[in-house]
Formats: structure tokens, sequence, C-alpha cells
């Protein structure tokens, strides 16, 4: 196993730089709003979000750490996954994801449900595509006030290309060393009549360096755009995705640990498939309609609202290595195996609506933001685990059996019935929440920002199985405060205080139980100073230091065990820099570096006091750079580094690279290529 460090190079660019910087600014003023983009955009280099505060806000009046990977870097780099990209974000950490979905690890928090498409909630379980986007922005630390529940350490926001004003073909075909390829296709069309399509396709085969593994991704998303008068904009989207793989857990670790001796992972088997091919895999479906609607009644006053219905469907089924490598009384090497398979709909259904008045009273200029969002989401979820019945050794009632340690393992048949652990539960969660917000300019150098949401947030459950109910509702108001100076134009230095929180029911829906359903939600609470600073015009070098409290974990009651309370807590620390866009004409860098800290605060059954949080590594660093010998032909090279960090609350394994439950190798060197078309 090596330590977590690789190295990128950037295949010779096709594609024509003036049709490229007309569709940035084009694409960044409809995004945008109000805010008017003149000139080439700097790669690299975002100037502006509305995802932040729900309003079109300079990124330096924004308090609070926000990273934008842009399409330019996404294109370079040939991301194809989440996980690419974050790799370049200061204070993000990918996880395994047990093989079949997108985990993150922000500021020591970890979410499988803090997603975002277009500042929408996009919190089921699978691997999302880049393919029609035009950036990924990762806005760190609590902010319940703009996203609601969840996003404790902060959440990634994916935006989606809207169709644009002129006429774009374009097209991406890659292929990398192990056989895996990916092609793209980007479509846009006025048709008359104010009227505009676009069409963004993706579709990518899966190999790497694991033994058996393989698969399949498609996404389809047509778009279209109506502009009724000069100030409505309708736009229209339906996507489609479909993705079919190997689920992959990794391997195990090489032997069991202690805090005074932990382990470390098996090296040796870098393409050894702890797992069964053809039983290991996961399915999913995904059909998703949105619209978002436009509206200025004048220069100071603005609507905009949003819709959108997703139907998902996901099935995956996995074997995977369940203990670290054992040594018989004989002297034989083994592995304890267990399987299990999860099959999950879901429909959610949500509604944004914000309203925008700009406004002066005597020396103060507002920006107040007044909004309303609905949700509803329903869901089934089956749990189904795997026994060995085939009268092979076995414990934990035959959902465990102990296998030889060998290049291939050869794991005996499972039968997957209902048994021990078998769970089949129905969730209605229903949300509704108020907001409100005031951005204050006190002339042009100082800036403030104070918002309140109030959250209503309903849950029930139905145990299918075991045929009892729980429920639960919390209120709960998300205050948001900060204060934005600015000594120079080019600078700014913020200050900031946010809260967020997530109900006992936990990111899925899925803890809320009979000791759960009386627990008050789990509370994040952040504290920020920062600086933001345009170097050059197309430079920016940001800075931040934060403190991340997070209370109300839970923990079996020391006096009555059969009953939960509320007793832990976790403190994350840190400092997050970063620095993006161009050092001169035709030079783009983006560069990271994160130190940070997270531990136990107080004692739980599942740690005690002074325990480090999980896959939060203390350094993280990344670089990567590009340089244009002239319009069409460019070359690059990136790299990244991660220190060690533990695999669990246990603190019983040490590893050098991005791991889980399980412990995913580092993939050896691999080329890829890409041709790049744009007319």
């Amino acid at each position: 196993m090596r330590p977590l460090a690789a190295v990128s190079v950037l295949a010779l660019a096709c594609a024509s730089a003036p049709a490229l910087a007309a569709e940035a600014e084009a694409a960044l003023d409809v995004d945008q709003g109000t805010i008017v983009v003149t000139g080439t955009r700097t790669p690299y280099k975002a100037d502006a979000t509305s995802t932040a505060t729900r309003t079109p806000t300079d990124l330096k009046d924004v308090p609070q750490s926000v990273s934008v990977v842009t399409e330019e870097q996404i294109e370079d780099q040939a991301m194809q996954s989440v996980a690419d990209v974050l790799r370049y974000v200061p204070g993000a950490v990918i996880s395994q994801g047990e093989g079949h979905r997108d985990q993150i690890i922000l500021r020591g928090n970890s979410s499988t449900a803090d997603f975002f498409v277009d500042g929408i909630r996009d919190d089921v379980q699978y691997y999302r595509g880049l393919y029609n986007l035009e950036r990924v922005e990762v806005l760190k630390g609590p902010n319940a006030m703009i996203f609601g529940r969840g996003g404790g350490g902060g959440i990634v926001n994916r935006v989606t290309k809207r169709p644009l004003d002129h006429v774009l073909y374009g097209a991406d075909l890659g292929v990398d060393s192990y056989g895996g390829w990916y092609g793209d296709l980007d479509i846009n069309q006025p048709l008359g009549g104010a009227v505009t399509a676009r069409l963004n396709a993706g579709y990518e085969e899966f190999a790497n360096h694991r033994d058996f593994y393989e698969g399949r991704r498609i996404g389809i998303n047509p778009t279209l755009a109506f502009q009724p008068s000069d100030s409505t904009r309708i736009d229209l989207s339906y996507e489609y995705a479909d993705d079919e793989r190997t689920v992959d857990r990794g391997v195990p670790a090489a032997r069991a640990g202690t805090i005074a001796d932990p382990a470390t992972p098996l090296t040796g088997y870098r393409s050894t498939f702890f797992g069964v091919p053809g039983v290991n895999r996961t399915e999913f479906d995904a059909n998703v309609l949105r619209g978002e609607v436009r509206h200025r009644f004048s220069d100071s006053l603005s609507l905009t609202s949003r819709v959108s219905y997703g139907d998902y469907d996901k099935f995956y089924q996995n074997a995977f290595a369940a203990t670290p490598v054992t040594v018989t009384p004989a002297g034989a090497e083994t592995v304890g195996i267990e399987a299990y398979n999860d099959r999950t709909h879901r429909e959610n259904l949500f509604n944004q609506n914000d309203l925008v008045w700009e406004v002066t009273t005597g020396p103060l200029a507002h920006v107040v933001l007044a909004g309303f969002e609905w949700g509803k989401q329903d869901s089934r979820v089956e749990h189904v685990n795997g026994f060995f019945d085939s009268g092979v050794a076995t414990v934990s009632g035959g959902r465990r059996t102990f296998v030889p340690l060998g290049r291939t393992i050869a794991i005996p048949p499972i039968t997957f019935r209902q048994g021990t652990g078998y769970r089949n539960v129905t969730t209605d969660a229903d949300v509704m929440a108020f907001y409100l917000q005031d951005q204050i300019s006190i002339g042009g150098h100082v800036d403030l920002i104070g918002g309140l949401r109030h959250d209503r947030f309903s849950l029930k459950v139905n145990d299918l199985f075991a045929g009892t109910r729980f429920s639960r509702t919390d209120t709960l108001w998300s205050p948001r405060l900060g204060l934005v100076v600015k000594p120079m134009e080019a600078m700014s230095l913020y200050a900031s205080w946010s809260r967020s929180f997530l109900p006992q029911s936990g990111d899925q829906f899925s803890s809320l139980d009979l000791s759960t359903a009386a627990l008050e939600p789990e509370e994040f609470e952040n504290l920020e100073v920062g600086m933001k600073w345009d170097v050059r015009p197309s430079l920016t070098f940001t800075a931040a230091l934060y403190r991340l409290d997070r209370s109300n974990t839970r923990a079996t009651d020391p006096a009555d065990p059969s009953h939960v309370v509320l007793t832990g807590g976790q403190r994350s620390k840190g400092l997050e820099l970063g620095l993006s866009g161009e050092i001169r004409r035709g030079w783009r860098v983006s560069a990271g570096y994160a130190l940070q800290d997270a531990e136990i605060r107080r004692t739980t059954t599942a740690a005690p006091a002074g325990r480090k949080v999980a896959l939060v590594p203390r350094h993280q660093a990344s670089l990567f750079t590009r340089y244009d010998f002239s319009p069409r032909v460019g070359a690059g090279l990136g790299v990244y580094h991660q220190s060690k960090s533990f695999t669990s609350i246990s603190n019983a394994v040490i590893l050098p690279a991005f791991t889980d439950t399980n412990i995913m190798p580092g993939a050896p060197t691999t080329v890829r290529g890409t041709l790049r078309f744009r007319f």
C-alpha cells in the first residue's frame, strides 16, 4: 500500500478558445441573474455565486469558505466523478462509499446526503456524473439557513448547464490504460421564438486495476428555455441516469489492531477482489424533472421559483471482508466474509420560492431575501442478509464464514433470505420552511449578513416486518451571522457564525426507532474567520480558520442499557488555503492545503473522549497547473497528497489512503487520453 500521492498529465486540447469563452460568459450570466459579465471569464476562477446566499453575490462578499471547481478544470483533468473533483478541494475527503455511492467528509463530518443540484436537495445514495455540469461548488461549514437540515460540515452543489443564446456543438471522447472509456455530447440550438434547447448526454464504460471490476453509466439531460419577455425566463429539464457496476469493498486490514498498536492495510493484494463476481453488483435508475421560473417585477424586485421531482430505484448486493486477516491455530491465514443486499425506492418532490428585494435606506444598501420551501420524500427500503447454508463452518447465526486468504478469494454459495437483521421499512418525510435574510452594505467597505430559518421536519416510519410505527416532528430555528470588511477593492476579510441540525433519523431516515424518536436533533455550530484576495484580477487566494462543534450525538444510557441518551460531542478545527485562476495569461493553477484536527470531545459508547474522528487526515495538499503553448495546445500536471488517517472511530487501523469500513487500494499509474471538440 503506497501513500496517497498521484500525478495526472493533461492530454493535448483540441478546442476553439473563443467559443469556449463565449459559452462561459453566457452561462454565467444566466446562472447569476443580474450579474453582467464582460470580457473573457478566467479559467479556474469563479467570481460570483447565487448558491451561498440564494442571491447573486460576489464570492468576496460571502462570509464562508467556498471552493469552486469550474468546467475548464473538470475538462483539463478529465474528471469523471465527484471523487475526482473533491481531491482538489481543501478540507474535503472522499470516503469509499462501500463501492456504490458518493460519500464525503467535510471538516470531519461524514455524509452520503449533503448533495444538491442547482441548490435543490439531491440526497439519494448513488454515484453522480459530471457530463452536464457547468461547475461544482463546495460550501464548507454548516448553513441550514440556506440548505435546511444536514450539511454539518458543508455541502456539495452541482450547477448544471443551461440553454444558451447561440449555437454550440461539442463532444468528448476519452479512454484510459485499463480499457475504460467515455463519451460526452453537448448540443445547444436556438429554436426561434425565444426558445432555446440544449442536450447533454454521456456514456461511460468502467474498468480499473481491480479484478472483476466492470460496469457502465448512462446520462441524458435535455433542457428547454423559454423567454416570453425580457423580465421572465422559464427553464425545464429532464434527466435520466442509469448506472450499473461491480460493488467493490476493497481489502481487509492486515490484522486486528489496537490504539497502542494500530494495524495497517493488507499489502500485496492490490487487485484481489474480496467478493463474488456477478453477486457484487449495483443497479441505479433515476428520472428527474426540474423547472425554474425567474421573473423581475422591477429593477429591484425579483422572484425565483424552482420545483424538482425525482423517482429513484436502487439495488445493491455484496459479499465483503468483514474481519481483518486472522491466523488459525494451524497457522493458516483466513478472512471473515459476510453478505447482504439493499433495495431502495424513493420519490422526492421539492419546491423553493425566493423573493429578492434590493432597497436603500439612508446610507445602507439592502438585499433582502424572503423565502418558502416545501418538500416531501417517500421511501421504501428492504435489507436482506446473506447466509451460508451450504454446510460450511459459520458464525453469527450463519451470516459469517471464514475463507483462506489467497490471490483469488473462493467464497462458498450465498443464500439471501429473511432472517437475522432483515428489515422492510417505509418512511414519509415532510419539510416546510420559511427564511428571511438581509445583506447590508455600509458604504463600499463593510457588509453585514444576517438570516434566520424556521424548519418543521416530520418523519413517519412504518416497519412492515416488525409491525411497528414511529414518528417524530422537529421544529428548529437556524441562524446565520456574518461580517465582511473590505480594506481594499481586491481583498475581503470575514467572520461568521452559523448553525445547522440533523434529525436523529440520520442522513437517510434509517435511524429512527423507539429509542431515538424522543431525542433532540444533532446540532452543528461553526465559527469561522477568513480572507479572500484577488492577488491579480485573474488569480484569487483564499484562507479560512474554523472551529466546528457537533453535539447531541447518541449513546446508550449507562443507567439503563435499553435507552439512548444525548451525550456525545465532536470538535473539528483547521486551516484551509486555496489558490485558483491564472498566474499569467495561458498559465492556469488550482492549489489547496488543509490542516485539520477532529476528535471526540465527550465519551459515548462508540468511543471515549480524545479519540480521533475517522478518515480525517491532518494534512491535505493538491496542485494542478496547465500551460497553453497556443490557443489550441496545452499541457498540465497535477499532484495531490493526503497524510495518514484512521479507518474508524476505534483508531485501531492506520491508513495512508482513502478508506471506509473496508480499505480501497490506490490505483497505480494510469494514463487517460481525451479528444475534445467544440464548434
